[in-house]
């Protein structure tokens, strides 16, 4: 069986081809759209990825070596996501559903970073840290459905940093030598700063802390603010995983989405590991963005369980959550 994968969620517009036995991925191509300056708009990311989407099919179809008369399903991102971007996404797999006759596959964007995970670090039961732009979520499996443990109650961890980077003026680009402006400043400070802590349950709250890091700009060193910024985030975000760990009794925490890409995360929970004996897993840095390749993988999954979507049903969800998919495939 062979799947291709269409991401549309943000800013990334992806291809990934997939088949059914080891070595699953044939081709992960994709283009980012980075703005020049500010944040994006949803009208540049449709215009981003409307231009790019032939290019970036047509590369990832010539790594895996095959034309679309190859491909048994097209999968791609229904949602959750912006809008404008997801749209393109979904034209252009209904399209190719419709002249090559290939049954059409609807991904949840989560599940896909969920699943990527998986197949990459060979996790068998995971406490799972979904950490992204959009997203800052503490899930597990339950009866047949990722069920979210704790999550943000306002903007996610991915969009503070980004959001404090770009209006401190650090950013775009937001990853240089693959790593994040944030931990690059952070760098540069030697003192912590007196800012908000929100906890509640397993549950957390960012946007108290962005403002008050933006405000500590006018009077602190910036490599303070970022330094403070980072570990109270980070910190909050390991508290509210303890908690689940304690009600879980999980042994193992797979970390997946753009977030895990930072090396200071990562030195956290390494730590937070060896207090409780859990054995940590973090996606490679290939898959922990956005990316064709898991649309396509966990495509190949729902296809296995007989999920497939009509044409005329296949609306995008910019707010389908990972708790509404019932993973047939795990039954």
């Amino acid at each position: 069986m062979l799947v291709l994968g269409i991401e549309s969620t943000a800013h990334t517009f992806g291809v990934g081809i997939v088949r059914d036995e080891d070595p699953y991925i044939l081709a992960n191509e994709r283009d980012t759209y980075v703005p020049k300056e500010g944040g994006m708009k949803p009208t540049d990311l449709l215009s981003h990825h409307a231009s790019v989407a032939p290019s970036v099919m047509r590369s990832a179809l010539r790594k895996a070596s095959i034309s679309m008369n190859d491909v048994d399903y097209i999968a791609f991102s229904m949602g959750p996501g912006i809008g404008p971007a997801l749209r393109v996404g979904a034209t252009v797999a209904r399209a190719l559903s419709l002249r090559y006759g290939k049954p059409l596959v609807p991904v949840n964007h989560g599940i896909g970073h969920i699943e990527i995970g998986f197949l990459t670090t060979k996790v068998k039961d995971p406490l799972v840290l979904y950490l992204s732009g959009g997203n800052t979520q503490i899930i597990t499996l339950y009866k047949g459905r990722f069920r979210v443990f704790g999550e943000t109650l306002d903007i996610a961890l991915g969009n503070l940093m980004d959001t404090f980077s770009r209006d401190a003026g650090l950013a775009p680009p937001y990853i240089i030598n693959g790593r994040h402006v944030i931990d690059l400043c952070a760098e540069k400070g030697n003192k912590i700063i007196d800012f908000p802590y929100v906890v509640k349950g397993q549950d957390m709250s960012y946007s108290g802390l962005l403002t008050a890091a933006e405000n500590a700009l006018k009077n602190n060193d910036i490599g303070d603010v970022c330094l403070t910024l980072r570990e109270v985030a980070f910190d909050m975000l390991l508290e509210a995983t303890e908690r689940a760990l304690a009600l879980s009794g999980k042994r193992e925490i797979l970390i997946v989405g753009g977030v895990a890409a930072s090396g200071s995360l990562r030195n956290k929970f390494e730590a937070l590991g060896k207090d409780w004996g859990v054995e940590i897993k973090v996606v490679p840095s290939e898959f922990s963005g956005d990316n064709g390749a898991m649309i396509a993988y966990a495509g190949m999954l729902e296809a296995k369980a007989g999920i497939t979507v009509d044409v005329d049903k296949s609306q995008v969800r910019p707010r389908w959550r990972v708790d509404e998919v019932e993973a047939k495939w795990r039954s």
